[in-house]
């Protein structure tokens, strides 16, 4: 952080509508099918094709809106953005302008030292996605399928002052339109992407710098550098006094391979677009059913609940419910009535750090199922196995699909839990320390771990350490 600027945030987050039809047809919104193949007169902007709204998506955005504490308005209007580019049949974008759907509202994002910021919401609208441009050479082809696709554009307030403000932003943001289920948020196939707008200003003044929009990031990582980059290079150009020339109102892609962001076009301001209602559509009035649609439990309410119900620390909720599989996952392994605490360390230290080393980063592909780190952790609470012994076991459940207890009995980790053998083993031991247990009796206490050592050495590890301990302080007191 620059002592001498403050850096000024704001986002544009594109987020794709999970329906199964597109916003203003009947073709299907699949990913990752062959070219063109999901078009229709209206998607394609054929002469006499008219658009009708699908009802689905509003509900979706009403969802949202709820989820943010926002105003919903109940009657919104479509306009036409109108821009050329080659993926846009239409010659222009369906979106909404001065009445949009949702309204303002805001976001908490939570900080790692527990500390909180509310980030505003200035508006989410609906409109219709473009298609995509394919460069195979000298070659320019055009693929229409998400051509028409329904996105809700969320648009915050300029409120952030860091790239790690911004990423925690859009990290909460994530998590809650995949709670509510609107959207899989899937970043690589483009669901959710965001634009930046990014300007820095010397600390104490009022006024905004110029901003600049970065366009099309769709990555936590990428969003972070490319912020910091664009910082960076607007504080060295307002030093260097040339923050004037080289700081302007324009669009910068980001370059990923060398990290710096580069110039694209002039930023287009809204007069540029020609708004106007659009002619085809009439005004979007919210009915009574679609505004009382529920939603479901969000991150933070879930991490409350958490906190309360499994007595686990706050930072410890609010890693495990920022990601909704992650949440679930935790809760099929409590369900094996398991302690909430056993359940946080095993999962997000032993099972996580084992995934991380092989590679898998979704908690929905693991080897080793919620209900079988449950069955491994019950183990463990009722004196089956030890610490070590889990590890162990865990480790061969990566990379084997074996039950359990069979797992246990092959790796030869049993505890031993039977008093009268420990006490015979503990007997013997003693008999042969004579002059050590005389050492500690007057009073070298430090000892104590050198007979529980040799007692683990003469069971190869299974002895139960709370049960050696037992005998052990009976036999020496």
């Amino acid at each position: 952080m620059n002592k001498y600027y403050e850096t000024v945030i704001g986002l544009e987050v594109h987020v794709q509508l999970n329906t199964k039809s597109k916003l203003f047809c009947s073709c299907p919104t699949s990913f990752g099918d062959d070219a063109n193949i999901h078009t229709c007169p209206v998607c394609l902007a054929l002469p006499g094709a008219l658009p009708v709204m699908n009802k689905e998506a509003m509900k979706k955005a009403v969802m949202f809106g709820k989820a943010i504490n926002a105003q919903i308005n109940r009657k919104s209007i479509f306009a036409r953005k109108n821009y050329f580019y080659p993926d846009l049949p239409t010659g222009y974008q369906i979106s909404q302008f001065e009445i949009p759907i949702v309204g303002k509202g805001e976001l908490v994002i939570d900080f790692e030292d527990g500390s909180k910021k509310t980030i505003g919401v200035t508006r989410a609208h609906l409109e219709m996605d473009a298609g995509k441009n394919m460069h195979e050479g000298p070659v320019s082809k055009v693929d229409l399928n998400r051509a028409s696709t329904p996105l809700l554009e969320i648009v915050s307030e300029p409120d952030m002052r860091s790239s790690e403000e911004a990423i925690l932003y859009l990290k909460k943001l994530h998590a809650i339109v995949r709670y509510i289920g609107i959207s899989d948020a899937n970043m690589q196939e483009g669901s959710f992407r965001c634009d930046a707008n990014v300007s820095i200003r010397p600390k104490g003044q009022e006024e905004f710098g110029t901003r600049v929009e970065i366009k099309n990031l769709n990555s936590f990582r990428h969003i972070a550098k490319a912020i910091e980059y664009e910082v960076e290079r607007q504080i060295e150009a307002y030093e260097d006094g040339t923050y004037e020339d080289e700081v302007y109102l324009e669009t910068r892609l980001f370059d990923v391979n060398k990290g710096v962001t580069k110039s694209m076009r002039g930023k287009e301001d809204s007069a540029d677009y020609r708004y106007f209602p659009d002619p085809d559509l009439l005004p979007l009035e919210i009915d009574d059913e679609t505004m009382a649609v529920e939603i479901p439990e969000l991150p933070d309410e879930k991490k409350e609940r958490f906190m309360k119900e499994y007595g686990i620390k706050e930072y410890d909720a609010l890693v495990l419910t920022s990601d909704l599989e992650m949440a679930k996952f935790y809760e099929e392994v409590v369900a094996c009535k398991v302690s909430g605490k056993n359940a946080v360390n095993y999962l997000t230290t032993e099972l996580l750090g084992r995934l991380k080393k092989a590679g898998i980063f979704d908690i929905t592909k693991s080897p080793i199922s919620a209900k079988t780190l449950g069955k491994v952790i019950a183990r463990v609470e009722d004196g089956t196995i030890n610490g070590k012994g889990a590890k162990d076991l865990l480790d061969l459940l990566m990379e084997e699909v074996i039950e359990v207890d069979n797992a246990i009995e092959k790796l030869g980790i049993k505890q031993m839990n039977d008093e009268g053998a420990l006490i015979a083993i503990i007997d013997e031991i003693l008999t042969k320390n004579s002059d050590k247990v005389e050492e500690y009796k007057a009073g070298k206490d430090k000892l104590f771990g050198f007979f529980v050592g040799q007692v683990m050495k003469a069971t190869k590890g299974s002895a139960n350490p709370a049960s050696v301990n037992k005998i052990l302080k009976e036999k020496l007191s």
